[in-house]
C-alpha cells in the first residue's frame, strides 16, 4: 500500500539522515542553574536527560502523555532518537532549545520524547510509517505526528529551525499542522492517519507463504549476489551512497557457502577473497580506532577511512565476531589481533564495575564530532620525536596538510589514523623487521594514547540494554575459546550474572538497566540474544548454569512471545501496552532481528537437550516466514544462517575429560579453531557427571584408554572417539 501525505502539497520531501554522530552536547558543559526543568528530569535514559532543560513540556511515553492527549484531543509530537545521534542534538539545539519554538510546540501538541535503545517497539512502528511518507528515506531524529488514538499522519527525520533550500522549517511545519487541526481539515489528517496505520500494519507483519521453501540453493545464490555487489577494490557495499556499515551478516552468510564449494571453485574464490578484503580493508581504515581498540559505526566513504566517531556496543559485538570467523577461516593474525583489540576496548571502556556492558562511547567532545580521536601532524611530532614520529606518520598516513577535512573547521584539515601501505612495504622503507615495526608502532600507540586521555572524552551512554550485553557475551565468550583468552570468557560471565540478576525478575527480563533503575518491559530482541550469549558461556565453559537459564528463557520466550497460530514470534510480549499494531518481523538490520537470532537458538537447544519442543517451534518459524525470506533474502542474511544449520545439520561434538586437563584443553582448541559454523559443542567432566547436563549427546560418554576424548556425531550418531589433536582435527575437516 503506498501512502502520500495530506500535507504533501505543503512541505518538500525531507531528507535523509543517517543514524550516528556526535552526542551530548552541552549537557556536561551546564554550570548555572538551568532555566527550564521538564519531566524528563526523571528519565533513566541519557538521551531523555539531554532534554531535561528544554523549554519543550516533554513527556515520556506513558499513560500521563497519552491521556492528556486523549482528554484534550490534542495531536501528539513524537520525537524519537538515541544519544549517540548527531543529528538528533542539532535539532535540539535549532528547535528544542529555542523558546520561540517550544511555545508553538506546547500549545499545539502534547509533546513527547522516545529513547529508541529503550523502547525500539515505538521505534519500528513509526520508523516504518516515516519511511512509507517519504519514499523510504528514514533516521534520526524522527519526528511522527500522532492523532490521540496514537495514529502517525505526518512524519519526516531533521527539519530545519526555517526554510532552507525549498524545504520548510520546524516552527512553520508545527504552526500548519497545529492549524488544520483545530480547522475542519482535521477529518483528511485523521483519514490519512487511518490509511497510514494500516500499511504498516501490512508491513509488519509476516504473511505465511504456505508454497515457498528455503533450500540450501537459495541461500548459496544469496551468497553468490552479495558477493559480486561488494566493492572488488575497499570490500563491503555502499549503502546506496558513500556510507559503508560493517556487513558482519552478509559476510556469514558468504563463509558458509564458499565452504560448500571445491576449493578452485570461482564463486568460492570470489567468496573468500571479498570477505578477507573487507576485513582487512575495516582493520586498516579510520573506522578502526587504532589506539585503543573498537570499531564506529560506519564509514561516510568507500575506503573506510573517515568515520562517524561513535562506538556501538552491538557493532563491537558483530564485527568483534566477524574477525573471529575471519581467524579461524583464514588462520590470519591480522584479523585475530583485530579482534582482540575490539574485546579490550570493550572491558577497558564499556564495562561497568559490576559487570554489565554500557550501550554507546559518543562521537562529540566539546561539541564537535571527532575532536577526541583526530590529530595534526605537529602534535604527532612533538609526543612522539624526531625518530619515532615520521615512522609512526608514515605507516598511518599522517600528513601534514591533513587527510581529512574538518567539518567544524573548514580549511583546518585534521589526520584519521589509517593503514594505506602494506606493512612489510612500510618495515623495508625504514630499515626495520616486520617484528621492530609493530614493536615501535606499539610504542608510538602507548604514548598517544596517553596523550588523547588527557583530551576531554566523547560523552558515555551507560544504560544496560540486555539484548546488546546479549550480542557481546556471545562474541565475548566465543572470542574466550578462539583466542584461548579466560579473560573474555570471564567478562562476558560476569556481564550474564549482570543481566541475570538486575535485569531478571520473577522469570522474566528487564531491557534496560541504568543507575540501578530499570524499565519494566523487555522484547523478543532481547530475549533471543540473551539466550544465544548463555549458549554461547555454556560451551565456553560447560558450566551447567548457563544452559539451565538459556533454557528458562527459551521457554519464556515461547510462553510470551510465540504466535500460536501461524508460527515465529512477536516483537511484544502477550501483555504488552495496546499499540497500533502488533509485529512480528524478521527484517535484520543494524543488529539481527529476534526472530533470526531465535530461530537459531531454538535449533541449538534442540540438539543439546533433545527437546522436541523447540525443534517443533523452529520448524513453524521457517513455515512462517520462508516466503518472505526468499522474496527479500538481502535483509535476512542472520535468518538465512539459522536456516543453514538446519538444512545442513549441526556438526555435534562432547568432549569428556576435565578442562584443567592440558589433554582437554588442547581437544577444545582444536575444535574453537576449526571453522564450522554449524557446529554444537557440550562436554562432560568425568570426575563429576553429576553437573553436567541432561543431554543425549552426553549420554553414555566415557574416556577412551582413560584420556580425554573427543566424540564427533551427527544426529547423534558419533564417530569412533578420539584422543588426540591431530585424529580430531581429521575428523572435523571431514565434516
Amino acid at each position: 500500500m503506498i501512502v502520500r501525505p495530506f500535507l504533501i502539497l505543503l512541505l518538500a520531501p525531507l531528507p535523509l539522515v543517517s543514524p550516528g554522530g556526535p552526542g551530548q552536547k552541552g549537557s556536561a558543559m551546564t554550570t548555572t542553574k538551568p532555566v527550564h526543568t521538564n519531566r524528563l528530569a526523571n528519565a533513566t535514559s541519557p538521551y531523555l536527560l539531554q532534554h531535561a532543560h528544554n523549554p519543550v513540556d516533554w513527556y515520556e511515553w506513558g499513560p500521563e502523555a497519552l491521556k492528556k492527549a486523549r482528554d484534550e484531543q490534542k495531536p501528539i509530537f513524537l520525537s524519537i532518537g538515541y544519544a549517540a545521534c548527531h543529528w538528533c542534538h542539532v535539532m535540539a539545539h535549532e528547535s528544542f532549545e529555542n523558546e520561540a519554538t517550544a511555545e508553538i510546540m506546547n500549545r499545539h501538541f502534547v509533546n513527547v520524547k522516545v529513547d529508541r535503545e529503550e523502547r525500539p517497539d515505538l521505534d519500528e512502528i513509526y520508523m516504518q510509517a516515516t519511511m512509507l511518507l517519504n519514499r523510504g528515506q528514514g533516521g534520526w531524529p524522527m519526528s511522527v505526528w500522532l492523532t490521540p488514538e496514537l495514529q502517525p499522519f505526518f512524519a519526516g527525520t531533521y527539519f530545519p529551525p526555517e526554510q532552507r533550500f525549498g524545504r520548510p522549517g520546524f516552527p512553520d511545519i508545527c504552526e500548519r499542522i497545529g492549524t488544520l487541526w483545530g480547522s475542519d481539515d482535521r477529518a483528511k489528517l485523521v483519514e490519512q492517519s487511518e490509511r497510514l496505520t494500516e500499511a504498516v500494519r501490512e508491513s509488519l507483519v509476516s504473511k505465511p507463504a504456505p508454497d515457498a521453501t528455503i533450500t540450501v540453493a537459495a541461500i548459496d545464490d544469496l551468497a553468490q549476489k552479495l558477493a559480486n555487489a561488494f566493492d572488488s577494490r575497499f570490500g563491503g557495499v555502499s549503502g546506496g551512497g558513500t556510507n559503508k556499515f560493517p556487513p558482519s551478516m552478509a559476510m556469514d552468510i558468504m563463509l558458509r557457502a564458499a565452504r560448500r564449494r571445491p576449493a578452485d571453485d570461482p564463486a568460492r574464490k570470489r567468496m573468500e577473497e571479498m570477505v578477507r578484503l573487507t576485513l582487512t580493508q575495516m582493520a586498516y581504515g579510520g573506522i578502526y580506532d587504532h589506539l585503543a581498540g573498537g570499531i564506529a559505526r560506519y564509514s561516510t566513504d568507500v575506503e573506510w577511512h573517515a568515520p562517524h566517531f561513535e562506538k556501538m556496543l552491538y557493532d563491537q559485538a558483530l564485527v568483534s565476531r566477524s574477525y573471529l570467523d575471519g581467524f579461524v577461516y583464514f588462520d590470519d593474525p591480522l584479523f585475530a589481533a583485530t579482534a582482540r583489540s575490539i574485546f579490550d576496548y570493550v572491558l577497558a571502556d564499556l564495562q561497568s564495575p559490576a559487570g554489565g556492558l554500557y550501550s554507546t562511547r559518543d562521537a562529540d567532545s566539546e561539541g564537535e564530532e571527532g575532536k577526541y580521536y583526530v590529530w595534526t601532524q605537529p602534535e604527532i611530532l612533538d609526543v612522539l620525536g624526531p625518530e619515532l614520529g615520521p615512522l609512526f606518520c608514515d605507516y598511518y598516513d599522517v600528513r601534514e596538510g591533513g587527510n581529512w577535512d574538518d567539518p567544524h573547521a573548514p580549511g583546518a584539515r585534521k589526520n584519521i589514523l589509517h593503514i594505506r601501505k602494506p606493512p612489510a612495504e612500510v618495515a623495508k622503507a625504514h630499515g626495520l623487521t616486520p617484528a621492530a615495526l609493530q614493536q615501535r608502532l606499539a610504542e608510538g600507540r602507548s604514548k598517544l594514547v596517553e596523550v588523547r586521555a588527557k583530551r576531554v572524552p566523547p560523552g558515555l551512554d551507560d544504560k544496560v540494554l540486555a539484548e546488546w550485553n546479549g550480542l557481546m557475551i556471545a562474541s565475548l565468550a566465543r572470542g574466550g575459546a578462539v583466542l584461548n583468552e579466560p579473560k573474555y570468557v570471564e567478562a562476558a560471565a560476569r556481564a550474564a550474572d549482570f543481566v541475570l540478576t538486575r535485569q531478571y525478575v520473577d522469570g522474566r527480563l528487564l531491557r534496560s538497566w541504568r543507575a540501578g533503575r530499570t524499565l519494566d518491559q523487555a522484547f523478543l530482541s532481547d530475549y533471543a540474544a540473551m539466550i544465544e550469549g548463555l549458549l554461547e558461556l555454556y560451551e565456553a565453559t560447560f558450566d551447567s548454569r548457563w544452559l539451565t537459564n538459556a533454557v528458562a528463557l527459551a521457554d519464556k520466550t515461547i510462553e510470551l512471545f510465540a504466535d500460536t497460530d501461524a508460527g515465529g514470534f512477536y516483537f511484544t510480549s502477550s501483555d504488552h501496552e495496546r499499540l497500533i499494531t502488533r509485529t512480528k518481523d524478521l527484517r535484520d538490520a543494524a543488529v539481527p532481528s529476534g526472530n533470526s537470532v531465535m530461530l537459531l537458538n531454538l535449533l541449538r537447544l534442540h540438539v543439546m537437550t533433545g527437546e522436541e519442543r523447540f525443534r517443533q517451534q523452529a520448524e513453524r518459524s521457517m513455515r512462517v516466514f520462508a516466503g518472505e525470506v526468499l522474496a527479500s533474502p538481502w535483509s535476512s542474511e542472520r535468518y538465512l544462517a539459522a536456516a543453514d544449520f538446519a538444512l545442513t545439520g549441526p556438526v555435534e561434538v562432547a568432549i569428556v575429560g576435565s578442562r584443567q586437563k592440558r589433554e582437554t584443553q588442547a581437544l577444545l582448541d582444536a575444535v574453537a579453531n576449526t571453522y564450522l559454523p554449524n557446529r554444537v559443542l557440550m562436554g562432560l567432566d568425568p570426575a563429576s557427571p553429576e553437573s553436567a547436563v541432561k543431554s543425549p549427546l552426553l549420554t553414555d560418554r566415557k574416556q577412551i584408554n582413560g584420556q580425554p576424548s573427543a566424540y564427533v556425531c551427527r544426529n547423534y550418531t558419533c564417530k569412533k572417539p578420539v584422543n588426540t589433536v591431530d585424529e580430531l582435527r581429521a575428523q572435523l575437516a571431514a565434516e
